[in-house]
């Protein structure tokens, strides 16, 4: 988590002692609960993709309002989160029209000038990758073909049960476009029933770094390199919530060569 965020936080009387700062890191991940009809005055100077996962709030950007941003049960309903895309220093206010969970999603602003604007449900793309048990439902909330924002990217994912996600293993941490490109992740995983857990793995090529997760509901992942798939067993549905920055604004992954035979397959 970068030092503006906490700085943010701490003004807001949060409590961050358990905290550590990641100075290597472009992006960061909060996750916040406001309770209804609270009001949440928080100021980043970095770039901010506020997205709202759980119902309704309204979003003060600088002159801007947005009313009623948001408006689903959950991330398991198939319908668009609100989103909101805040630029770099722009002082931004929430007011939660019912208890809401909020994913305030940064990056690297640059000093370009940005406006504020609601990214609406028509403006966020849906595919469906894979086939089988490699089947998954994406919705590109900020892609890298938005120009809007400076290093952000932000996407959502929902995995049906029994299947893989970011499958065959695919990875994007070597600045060599337009074969690949450099761009760090972060999971936000939720789990449907919440007492379901998934698996994910994080390793390079060498093994230098090699970790398998036992993932549960609210739990994040940080993929700082390397390649990371996610499997979750039959009978829990899985939501992840991506975040990604990196250099150059472009996501091109190179997946693992031991495993991409797969995708040669004739189905």
């Amino acid at each position: 988590m970068g030092r503006f965020i906490i700085e943010a936080l701490m003004r807001a009387g949060v409590d961050v002692s358990g905290v550590k700062i990641d100075k290597e890191r472009l992006s960061a991940l909060v996750i916040l609960g406001i309770r209804d009809k609270a009001a949440f005055p928080l100021i980043f100077y970095r770039e901010n993709c506020a997205d709202m996962a759980l119902c309704e709030a309204d979003i003060r950007a600088g002159e801007d309002n947005f009313a009623a941003v948001g408006g689903r049960s959950g991330p398991f309903e198939n319908k668009a989160p609100g989103a909101v895309y805040i630029p770099a220093r722009c002082k931004w206010r929430l007011k939660a029209a019912s208890d809401v969970e909020l994913a305030v999603c940064s990056a690297p602003g640059g000093e370009k000038p940005r406006m504020p604007r609601l990214i609406s449900e028509k403006e966020m793309g849906v595919e469906t990758r894979g086939h089988g048990a490699n089947t998954r439902y994406i919705r590109n909330i900020l892609p890298d073909s938005d120009p809007a924002a400076n290093a952000l990217l932000v996407v959502e994912v929902i995995t049906p049960p029994g299947n893989w996600s970011s499958y065959p293993p695919h990875k994007h941490d070597t600045d060599a476009l337009p074969l690949e490109s450099a761009l760090e992740e972060t999971y936000y995983h939720r789990l449907n029933p919440r007492r379901g857990f998934a698996f994910q793995r994080v390793y390079t090529d060498d093994r230098g770094l090699d970790e398998t997760m036992s993932v549960q509901d609210g739990d994040v992942v940080c993929v700082p390199r390397g390649y990371h798939p996610i499997g979750v067993p039959y009978g829990y549905e899985l939501y992840y919530l991506n975040v990604m920055a990196g250099p150059v604004r472009k996501w091109v992954f190179r997946n693992d060569p031991d495993h991409e035979w797969m995708l040669r397959q004739k189905l």
